[in-house]
């Protein structure tokens, strides 16, 4: 049986995959509002929702979903049906040196969430039907060595660091909250995310932006780790489908068909932005601290550095029971994300400049570059 969102809250909705998934949402849904609730800390960006305040259908609160009586007064207030909650500390490194944060965002804020969901829609229902869906990641299922078979539905959680520990406690209340309370859920556990409005931490949008700036290109050991790389628009369009086609109480695992090991990734992005340079004279002028800006190559600025603790060696999706269920297929490769990626960055220049006069430039140089 389908269900139709009206009115969504979208927690996270100013992060990355939140607010390319409040455009996406916009631009195909007929009717409803979107409530955007973000507490803009440093991943949370504004500007990733410029232009969507001219959309009569959308709102942007700041506030924290840690906030019991806040959550409460939103779904109240905005008579909300669905929450799509991305909202999440995600980054292992950060994890590993402050887990605390990572603790209280992604475990005390989703149980808050669930906590007014379960008052509101069930206690004493203010909108005839609803759906709770959570956004998770593959993380939450350990590490495969090189022949094991790709992560499904039924992998046994193995999380091994702070931050995919608490992801695996939040998919876990989320499901006592369906079983316990029958409170209407979906999960999506999802592999590497890339693509437009990336915050410039994580590897393909911090590579790039490096070559542009002749910085190092920072490779965790080997580079040999692998992960199947999913386009941010393929992620958006898995999760309006488990909205809408998915059963209340499943889990769907969200995968890009791109495994691939992250020295490659850094590689392929290298020759692209070479090629680029060759291919667009003004670039050279546009940033003259890329390496091919002054007849070198990109892969010059590869540097090797210590691995992270626990890092986890190769995950690999398989998303058959999301495609079988649900219809899902990805449409983005990784060698055409990755042009299109190059091509947004070079178009949002801006975007990201403001970036870098925040706290993560000193906080990358130090933990980095070890």
């Amino acid at each position: 049986m389908s269900y139709e969102p009206h009115n969504l809250c979208v927690t996270g909705g100013a992060g990355f995959i939140g607010a390319n998934f409040v455009r996406y949402w916009l631009e195909h849904a007929r009717e409803g509002r979107v409530v955007v609730l973000d507490s803009l800390t440093y991943a949370g960006n504004i500007a990733n929702l410029d232009g969507l305040e001219r959309d009569p259908r959308y709102r942007f609160v700041r506030g924290d979903i840690c906030d019991e009586t806040a959550v409460r007064a939103l779904i109240e207030g905005q008579r909300i049906d669905t929450i799509v909650h991305f909202a999440a500390e995600s980054h292992v490194d950060r994890s590993i040196l402050g887990p605390d944060e990572f603790i209280r965002t992604n475990v005390v804020g989703t149980h808050t969430l669930l906590k007014a969901a379960k008052q509101l829609w069930l206690d004493r229902p203010i909108v005839p039907a609803h759906r709770f869906h959570h956004i998770s990641t593959d993380e939450v299922y350990g590490t495969l060595g090189p022949d094991d078979p790709a992560f499904t539905e039924s992998t046994p959680y193995a999380p091994n660091s702070p931050y995919s520990a608490s992801k695996a406690a939040s998919d876990h209340l989320v499901r006592a909250y369906h079983e316990t309370y029958g409170l209407q859920t979906t999960v999506t556990n999802c592999s590497n995310n890339y693509g437009p409005y990336q915050f410039p931490e994580k590897l393909i949008p911090l590579t790039f932006i490096n070559i542009l700036t002749g910085k190092p290109l920072p490779v965790y050991g080997d580079g040999l780790q692998s992960r199947d790389w999913l386009h941010v628009s393929d992620h958006c369009k898995a999760v309006a489908l488990a909205l809408t086609r998915g059963v209340s109480g499943e889990v769907y695992n969200v995968g890009g068909g791109s495994e691939n090991v992250n020295i490659n990734v850094v590689r392929t992005l290298c020759e692209l932005s070479d090629a680029r340079f060759a291919s667009e004279p003004a670039l050279r002028a546009a940033f003259p601290d890329a390496p091919p800006a002054k007849g070198a190559r990109s892969s010059e600025l590869i540097t090797h550095v210590r691995d992270r603790p626990g890092h986890d060696r190769r995950y690999a999706i398989d998303f058959g029971k999301a495609r079988r269920e649900l219809g899902y297929t990805p449409s983005c490769g990784l060698a055409r994300g990755l042009a299109s990626t190059i091509d947004w960055y070079l178009a949002h220049v801006e975007w990201w400049r403001a970036l870098l006069g925040r706290d993560y430039s000193a906080w990358m140089a130090k933990n980095y570059t070890r």
